[in-house]
């Protein structure tokens, strides 16, 4: 990467805002884009085919994997996750500053990929907090809510990992230290 173009690659776990911080960078800073992932989750009340995710059938999913257009990709809670390679190499190759939202393990393939991405991880506040977003969401089972609980804890142990570690207490905030991040002035 080069001309002050950045790869950013964001993880959290589910609940600790990621989406929401990065709504509010998008909104104050549009020049800045966040690659739209591809799953095979059902949509959620308010979402849009290829605003929030591409959604596709399992089927087509992996036969992105296997023809190579997928950079990294997961199977979390019974769902597929990826990035598509085209969403990445376009914005790149026009200068464009780009915000990955993944899993942990997606990142880290990332990295190998694009030595220069810069690794952000966002933690909520507290694990109660964490709890307290996921349960308001009201999207999901008692059932789903503990595997991503549980999910959370064993995702928390790789903010080691990444270059930058946030905390999603107040959204405008976290919002312009991830900016900070990506302008490639962070001073903390």
């Amino acid at each position: 990467m080069s001309n002050g173009q950045h790869l950013i690659v964001l993880s959290g776990p589910a609940g600790s805002g990621k989406d929401t911080v990065v709504r509010e960078l998008i909104e104050k800073h549009p020049e800045i884009e966040v690659s739209v992932s591809v799953t095979t989750r059902d949509k959620r009340p308010g979402e849009r085919e290829g605003v929030n995710y591409y959604y596709i059938s399992t089927e087509e999913f992996e036969r992105r994997i296997a023809a190579g257009e997928v950079l990294e990709y997961t199977h979390y809670c019974g769902n597929y996750y990826g990035t598509p390679k085209s969403e990445v190499d376009r914005r790149i190759a026009s200068g464009i500053d780009v915000v990955l939202i993944i899993e942990v393990e997606g990142a880290a393939n990332i990295k190998r990929l694009y030595p220069d991405a810069k690794l952000v991880f966002v933690r909520p506040p507290s694990f109660e907090e964490l709890e307290k977003r996921l349960r308001g969401r009201r999207t999901e089972s008692e059932e789903k809510i503990r595997e991503r609980l549980a999910r959370a804890l064993e995702e928390m142990e790789y903010a080691c990992d990444y270059d930058y570690v946030i905390i999603n207490d107040k959204v405008e905030q976290c919002a312009e230290e991830l900016y900070q991040i990506v302008r490639g002035a962070a001073q903390f």
